[in-house]
Parts: C-alpha cells; sequence; structure tokens
C-alpha cells in the first residue's frame, strides 16, 4: 500500500517518481518532493538532502498520499499546499489567483532596482490584475515609501490579496475594478508608476501548455481572443498615458510572442524611452516604457 511504503524522505522521494512519471519529468518530481517535504517537516532543503532517512510518521504519510493523489490529477502543488513563495515572502493561493511566477519576479526586481536609483521620487504606484497581491504587497515591503494601490475585476481574488497583504504586514489600497471598463467612480489618483501583468495567453498558446494550468488557473487572468493579443496593453497604455504624472513610468509582463508589437504600440500610444527586456531563460517577457505628457 502506498502509505505503508513512506517511512522516510527517501522513500516519499521514491514513490513520487514512481507516482507522478506520467504527470511530470524527473526534474520536476524532484522539484515537488523537495518543496513538499520541507514544508511538511519544516526544515531546509539542505537538510532534507542531507538526511533522506528522515523517518515520516503516521498522519505525514496519510497527508502525502493525498497529496500525491491530488498531483496525479494535474492540479497545481501551490493549490494543494495553499501557499507558494515569491521574492523570499509567502502568498496564500488558490483557484481564483494565478500561482506567482519566477518571471513575475524578475519584473519586481527591474521596478525597484528602477525605483530606488532614481533621481525623480516615486510616491505612488499601481498594480493592475493584482491576483493574489504579489506585485503589489512585494513592491510595498521594499519600497515603504511608496503608496500602492491595486485592482481586480475579481471579487474572490481580491480576498485573497488583501490576506496576504495581512500576512505580509504590507499596506496596500485594493479597488475592485474592471480595466476594460473602468470610470472616475474609482477614485484613483495619478500616479508616478503603473505596472500589470495581465492576461496575454492566445488560444494558439493554450495548446502548449501544461493541464495543470489551464485546468486549473483562473481564465479571465490568462487568456484573450486571438484577433486581440494585445487587448489589455492597449487598454492599459490608453489608461496610463491618462493617470501617469509627466515622465511617469509604465511596466509590463508581456507575451514572449509579442514583444516587438508591445514597442510598437507602447510608440504609437506616445510613451518614450521604451525597454524591451529579456528574462533569465533569454525570453522577451517585460517592458518599461515612460509617459510624455
Amino acid at each position: 500500500m502506498f502509505l505503508c511504503c513512506m517511512k522516510t524522505a527517501k522513500d516519499v522521494s521514491v514513490r513520487f517518481k514512481q507516482e507522478l512519471g506520467n504527470v511530470y519529468d524527473s526534474q520536476e518530481i524532484a522539484s515537488l518532493t523537495a518543496l513538499i517535504l520541507t514544508g511538511l517537516l519544516d526544515i531546509s532543503k539542505a537538510k532534507l538532502k542531507a538526511f533522506p532517512e528522515l523517518e515520516i510518521d503516521g498522519w505525514q504519510s496519510e497527508k502525502l498520499e493525498n497529496i500525491v493523489q491530488e498531483l496525479k490529477t494535474g492540479k497545481p502543488v501551490q493549490y494543494i499546499l495553499g501557499y507558494t513563495e515569491f521574492y523570499g515572502l509567502k502568498f496564500n493561493v488558490n483557484p481564483s489567483v494565478l500561482i506567482p511566477r519566477p518571471e513575475t519576479e524578475e519584473l519586481v526586481q527591474w521596478i525597484i532596482q528602477t525605483v530606488q536609483g532614481s533621481a525623480t521620487p516615486v510616491k505612488s504606484m499601481l498594480d493592475i490584475g493584482t491576483g493574489s497581491g504579489c506585485i503589489a504587497i512585494t513592491l510595498k515591503k521594499h519600497l515603504p515609501d511608496v503608496q500602492v494601490y491595486a485592482i481586480d475585476i475579481s471579487t474572490p481574488a481580491l480576498e485573497t490579496a488583501r490576506q496576504n497583504a495581512l500576512l505580509n504586514e504590507a499596506e496596500v489600497n485594493f479597488i475592485q475594478a474592471d480595466i476594460l471598463n473602468i470610470d472616475e467612480g474609482t477614485g484613483l489618483p495619478v500616479f508616478d508608476l503603473v505596472v500589470s501583468n495581465p492576461p496575454y495567453v492566445t488560444p494558439a498558446d493554450k495548446q502548449q501548455m501544461h493541464t495543470n494550468v489551464t485546468g486549473f488557473e483562473p481564465h479571465t487572468a490568462l487568456f484573450v481572443p486571438e484577433d486581440d493579443p494585445l487587448l489589455f496593453y492597449r487598454v492599459i497604455a490608453r489608461f496610463a498615458g491618462q493617470n501617469l504624472h509627466a515622465d511617469g513610468l509604465l511596466f509590463f509582463e508581456i507575451n514572449e510572442s509579442y514583444g516587438q508589437q508591445t514597442v510598437e504600440l507602447l510608440k504609437h500610444k506616445s510613451f518614450k524611452n521604451i525597454v524591451l527586456r529579456k528574462d533569465l531563460s533569454d525570453r522577451e517577457r517585460m517592458i518599461k516604457a515612460q509617459a510624455t505628457r
């Protein structure tokens, strides 16, 4: 029986490889196993690696059995555990929000470095489509003097974001709003910086994606029409052009297939000093631009 086979951390690793080989590759299985065991046993990855014979007790074995059965369905481990780490902070996650990605950490790092190195103080910023709140909350933690606002269309997502702000002791102003139909009644001020990681996955992209994304993560936060892949970028650029101070900054995470098209869109919207940046995997994944008004 699966339960009785897992008496040590090493047994868990072996069994996870056997059970999950049809869903994940070996490297992914190793990462999942380490993530689950370090959390369950409350130990570091270094200790887990150094002591593979660490014992697993009965309730832990039962929990591991439940976890592996859920993993076999393709359900993301972050949703199973109910949390993930982003930029060194813990965030609660559930199927109402996207799971934060490493490339978004790179975007956040770029923003922090830009703001800290700027001769012009950034006093206010807005995160559009905040989801779990990972961008807004992390920026507030590292740029405590900045007043941070965040909007999202989803009520459950905003509730998760508010919980994460409390969890990480970050003061963020959350507002429910649909950026595609935003009006003057939201009470938003003019900002020094706007950032967004909006929906950008096309139906064609969807065919290449793992089912643990397409089957579990919120589609409203992922997908755009095939015939209008830059829908959100166009709308947000227009909004930012009207709601940024002169020389204010706009940051986007983007679809790597539409880097140059997004640059051209921003030029057309009269943004200047546009920088298209690659992530650590050498993919064009983020953009910085400056308002001209």
